[in-house]
């Protein structure tokens, strides 16, 4: 790569390259564009380089944010070995709930999906039953949010969670309360969002029920549900 600089005025520096060495990159010849001759500066090649600048490192280093849904939510509690205690499948809408919540669990920066995420994750996902229910009762995603920070403090800036935060002790047993509950029913169907809520609620430590208690719901709210979801025809 030879390099000429010249000087065209006062405090004006012109810097032409050229590039003989390289048959790669493209020349006036190939692109078709004129030559500018002159005496004493002789021919100088147009080269036009878009196609080889790479804008990647001038990008924001984020990781990215994505939620994965599965078609199945994580347990502690063994397959059932009899066939007539067949493991029942969540609906989807309590599947999609989850997924929210990893990505709740992640914009909060929080290391791990824990109740309140859960929570998150129900009323964001908003078509279910259980967000409908805690909609009608003043419990809005807003609130829910700002009680979280109460809760918590602000998050680092600077800290990135998991692509798939890990559930703290306190979700896993909200999610195996809610197989239990819909086994221990002999209903039929699929265990609900309105399952997934309830096991945030007995679980009186966490974070999730600090929060719905803070916002009004309670052990009457929870018998209505309870019943709700104790009727055969109940869905998501």
């Amino acid at each position: 790569m030879a390099a000429r600089t010249l000087s065209t005025a006062p405090n004006r520096i012109i810097r032409l390259e050229c590039n003989h060495n390289n048959p790669f990159l493209p020349t006036w010849n190939t692109l078709g564009l004129p030559r500018l001759q002159n005496s004493w500066l002789g021919i100088i090649a147009i080269k036009l380089s878009i196609n080889f600048i790479n804008v990647r490192p001038f990008l924001p280093k984020y990781p990215p944010i994505k939620a994965t849904v599965s078609f199945s939510l994580p347990t502690a509690k063994p397959e059932p070995v009899a066939s007539t205690e067949k493991m029942p499948k969540w609906s989807s809408k309590a599947i999609k709930s989850f997924a929210m919540a990893e990505l709740e669990a992640r914009k909060i920066k929080s290391p791990t999906t824990g109740t309140e995420a859960l929570l998150l994750g129900i009323l964001i996902e908003g078509t279910n039953f259980a967000s409908k229910f805690l909609w009608a009762n003043g419990i809005t995603l807003l609130k829910v949010r700002e009680e979280i920070v109460k809760l918590r403090g602000k998050p680092d800036l600077y800290f990135f969670s998991p692509e798939h935060p890990p559930l703290t002790e306190d979700a896993q047993r909200a999610l195996d309360w809610a197989i239990d509950e819909k086994i221990k029913s002999g209903n039929d169907g699929e265990i609900t969002t309105t399952h997934l809520l309830l096991g945030v609620w007995m679980q009186e430590e966490s974070p999730g029920y600090k929060v719905l208690t803070a916002l009004g719901f309670s052990n009457e709210k929870s018998k209505e549900l309870h019943s709700l979801i104790s009727e055969p025809e109940f869905v998501d």
